[in-house]
Formats: structure tokens, sequence, C-alpha cells
């Protein structure tokens, strides 16, 4: 049967977007739909090879290495399938997706997963430039970002941006009774790079242990700097206070066992693992980036910090270190909203919309 809904990715990796691309397959009418995916940097050990295979979804690659060549030989597939929506879920796939749409019938749409001004800068001038213009329709998953697209006077942005947040498998992260033993678990997920602010939690476990306070901090990631950030807890005399985990795909036990989450990033979209805590019942301290202040409810389910306030920060650490019963409390509150707000079927139903908004007649 032909491919109605063709997704392009930069690749499938461990990373948040992967993983909202699949959690959309898995949800959507796949036999009605009928979705392919092409994967622009293809690796058949990544994380999301597999599980997708596994839902008998067709996945495409090139083995050229270029990327006018690849532009091509998307093209070319593109004229094969005859799909009628292209749905670039990669910022840098944007322009591609565009590209191959050309001359056919196909509607393309792009995505920015981060901060718009971000990601164009991170591609460089010509990418960057051509995949913020290219698709005219994306699909911004934080408000913020949008904002930034719509507010933009430069020529190189979209001519529409609709914000469609992520989602989770909610059965996947059930809620586990927070433990009232001592010492606290605070933990933390993501990659470790320089945006991610891993020194400033880091920093704020120096501040916490000088005061006295029973903890242990967890952070659960892999990256290029772990090595400084070692070298740095051991500066701050913290170390023994520290594990680093490296990657961890069973990011559910470690939030079970933790007491609450600490987020404190410089730059953000809808951060998946903030979503994750508050759905296992766990309260979150988290930076004012991207839309965390549109997930965490301020002294409801957590705490949203200024980004640029470290005092403040270490502060409601604190706060939950030595009130047990309110991180409870969080926890019951967020897992409520994670259920009302969270799930996978509005991911599927607001994708939709979006493709109908661009002019997909054939929904």
């Amino acid at each position: 049967m032909k491919c109605r809904l063709l997704y392009v990715v930069g690749q499938l990796g461990p990373g948040g977007l992967e993983r909202q691309l699949y959690l959309l397959l898995q949800t959507m009418d796949r036999d009605r739909y009928r979705p392919e995916v092409v994967v622009w940097n293809y690796h058949e050990d990544d994380t999301y090879v597999e599980p997708l295979r596994a839902l008998n979804i067709p996945i495409h690659f090139f083995l050229c290495q270029s990327g006018y060549a690849k532009l091509n030989a998307f093209r070319r597939l593109v004229s094969r399938l005859e799909p009628e929506v292209i749905h670039s879920y990669t910022f840098y796939t944007n322009f591609a997706a565009r590209w191959a749409a050309l001359g056919g019938k196909a509607i393309a749409v792009g995505s920015v997963r981060s901060d718009f001004d971000h990601d164009k800068k991170s591609c460089g001038i010509v990418l960057g430039n051509l995949s913020a213009r290219w698709p005219r329709v994306q699909v911004y998953n934080n408000l913020a970002g949008a904002k930034k697209a719509r507010c933009s006077r430069s020529p190189f942005a979209p001519k529409e941006a609709f914000v469609v947040r992520n989602s989770l498998n909610l059965a996947q992260f059930r809620k586990v009774p927070l433990s009232h033993h001592k010492p606290a678990r605070i933990l933390g997920i993501g990659s470790l790079l320089k945006f991610k602010r891993w020194d400033r939690l880091l920093r704020a476990a120096a501040n916490l242990q000088r005061k006295g306070l029973e903890f242990r901090l967890e952070i659960a990631g892999g990256g290029p700097l772990r090595p400084s950030l070692e070298q740095q807890a051991r500066d701050l005399g913290v170390m023994n206070r520290i594990q680093f985990r490296g990657h961890s795909d069973d990011i559910q036990s470690s939030l079970a066992c933790s007491t609450f989450l600490a987020h404190p990033s410089d730059l953000e979209g809808c951060p998946n693992v903030v979503m994750e805590a508050m759905a296992s019942g766990r309260a979150v301290v988290a930076t004012n980036v991207g839309d965390i202040p549109f997930l965490v409810d301020e002294g409801k389910t957590g705490f949203v910090v200024d980004r640029r306030n470290d005092s403040e920060f270490a502060e409601r650490l604190a706060t939950l270190i030595v009130n047990r019963n309110l991180c409870e409390t969080m926890g019951i509150a967020g897992r409520a909203k994670a259920e009302q707000e969270f799930g996978c079927d509005r991911l599927v139903e607001q994708t939709l919309a979006v493709y109908r908004e661009a002019g997909w007649k054939h929904a």
C-alpha cells in the first residue's frame, strides 16, 4: 500500500525528538495513515531502529555521504512513494523536506524541537536559514520557540508556527510511593552537554553540603563533559555525594528510586524528563527555560527558578530535601497533571490537525 505520511529524521538515537516520533507512530492508526520513515544519518544499532521495525514501519536511508547527493536521493524516493505529507522531525532536515516536495502534491511540514535561534545558529548560516524558512509550516514543541519565530523580523522564518507539545506513554511511568527514608535522592537526567548546566547543579550540591543537609545526587546521562564534571565535583569536595551513572535506558527505575528531579538547563524546548518525573509522581526543581513554566506549576508540582539565579536554585533543592511531605504533595499533583495533559492521543490529534491546517485534504 502507498505511503501516506512520510517522516524524515536526522537519526534514530536515544534523544527526545526520536522518542516523540516513536510515540507518535506507535499511537496513530498505522493501517489508516501508512507511515514510513527516512533517516538522514542511519546507524543500524541506533535506539529506535528495532522498535520502529517492530511496528512494521518501513525505514529508508541513503548510502551516499554528501548532503547534495542525499537531497537528490530523497527527492527520487518521494517521487516513488508519493506521500501526502512529508514531515521533517529534525530541524536540519526541514529544507530537505521542502526540496523533496517541490513539483509534487505532497505537503511539507517542518519542526523546531528546541529554541528557534539556537537551532538556526547550530546548523550554520546557510542550512540554518534555509531550514528556518522552509517548509513554511512548522511544528514547535514549545510556545517560547514558536513566539520567537512569529516575532522574527528575518526573512528566514516560517510563515506559520504551530505548537504541539511532547507527550508520554503514561503506562510506562507508574506513580511509585515516595520513600521517607534519608538521605534524599536528587536525580538529574540528560546529556552531559554544556547547555544542560550540570555545573550549576554541582555548585548547588556544594552549597547543600555546607548547610549540613543529607542527600545523594545521581546524574544519568552520557556525553563529552563527564571528565570535566567529575573533576569539578572533586574540586568542590562533593564527589562522595555524587554518582555519574552514564546513559540509561531505564529512566523509570531511576525516577522510582528518586526523591525529586533537578533540571538545571539553560536551553530547552519541551523536556521529556520533566514530564516523566511528574508522571512518576516526583516533584521538580527546574529553570525557567523553554516550556518548563507551562509544564511545572510553580509551588504546586515543583519549583521554577530563573536560570540566572543559582542561589535560589540551591534554596529550592534544600526546601525539598528537608520537607518530604511537600515532595509527596507536589508529586501527587504532578501525576494528576500528567494524566490530564501529557497523553499520546493528544500528540496524534494535534499533529494531524497541523497537517490539515497546512492543506491536507485526506485526513
